[in-house]
């Protein structure tokens, strides 16, 4: 992982957003090489906040704040290095997105951004900087994963 991802994870990078885009999802997936880390079959992106939400748009034609609000109505698992999950409509729950099956579950992008801790909220806002991440799989399915950062 770069340091711009492991500061992003570790929460210490609230301002940026971070998003994944598989190599499938995209017409020309090297155009994407140069602005993040190239990872298995797609590219992480880590960049300043509202760049990034144009950024996101332009590499998947979804915008960012409204495909995480629809996102939030499912929950499923991504994972902690966001290059993947497990889509909740997957067969019996364990689709691990992003793992190259052929089982049609694998994550076209994920996008997530960093919350600060905020005792006065609760919850798992109150235990520490909060990552939230939102999937949308090859089937169709968004579902979203929230998760104190550093945590898992």
């Amino acid at each position: 992982m770069t340091d711009a991802r492991e500061e992003f994870l570790a929460g210490q990078r609230p301002e940026d957003v971070a998003f994944y885009v598989a190599d499938d999802a995209v017409d020309d997936p090297s155009t994407l090489n140069e602005y993040g880390d190239r990872v298995d079959d797609g590219t992480l992106i880590v960049v300043e906040g509202e760049a990034g939400r144009s950024a996101f748009q332009a590499a998947t034609g979804t915008d960012a704040m409204g495909f995480a609000k629809q996102a939030m109505g499912a929950e499923g698992e991504i994972r902690e290095d966001l290059t993947g999950g497990a889509c909740p409509d997957a067969d019996g729950g364990d689709g691990d997105a992003g793992d190259g099956d052929a089982d049609g579950h694998d994550a076209r992008f994920v996008f997530a951004f960093a919350e600060e801790q905020n005792e006065d909220v609760g919850g798992l806002y109150g235990e520490g900087d909060v990552i939230h991440a939102y999937a949308q799989c090859a089937c169709g399915a968004a579902y979203s994963h929230k998760w104190v950062a550093g945590e898992r």
